[in-house]
């Protein structure tokens, strides 16, 4: 079945009586106009995305940090940071395409996944060069 864009809504003004008590106008999603919200109806859960992007003034291009990642790459925590560099990728994706929240947001997780990538591998590299001196008396 294909599903169509009309629906059955309670609107003001020219409803018909469906034997129930209750209007009723067939519309399409077009043709809605939403009643704006007051003070008192609003959700006390997250803020939309288009509130908060007009909110702040806009600060150009969203970052993709694709140099981080990259340099992350030559870290030995190879799953961790070839996801970061996947995320930077899409993030870049994103931000061509328009979606300025997506890019942010895939944006901090390349960040994220580069930055634990860089920390751990120089754990890592830390711990051999330490152990492989430790191990060797004749150095």
């Amino acid at each position: 079945l294909r599903g169509s864009k009309s629906f059955t809504a309670a609107l003001p003004g020219e409803t018909e009586r469906n034997g129930h008590g209750l209007g009723y106008k067939s519309v399409s999603v077009g043709h809605l106009e939403a009643p704006p919200l007051s003070p008192s109806r609003l959700s006390l859960g997250r803020a939309s995305s288009t509130a908060t992007s007009t909110a702040a003034p806009e600060q150009g291009r969203p970052r993709d940090y694709l140099v981080l990642a990259i340099f992350s790459c030559f870290c030995p925590v190879w799953p961790i940071n070839i996801v970061g560099l996947v995320f930077s990728i899409m993030s870049r994706n994103s931000g061509q395409q328009g979606d300025t929240d997506g890019a942010r947001r895939l944006g901090r997780m390349a960040r994220l996944l580069s930055i634990v990538s860089i920390v751990l591998g120089t754990i890592i590299i830390v711990l051999y060069i330490s152990l492989s001196v430790r191990g060797n008396p004749s150095s």
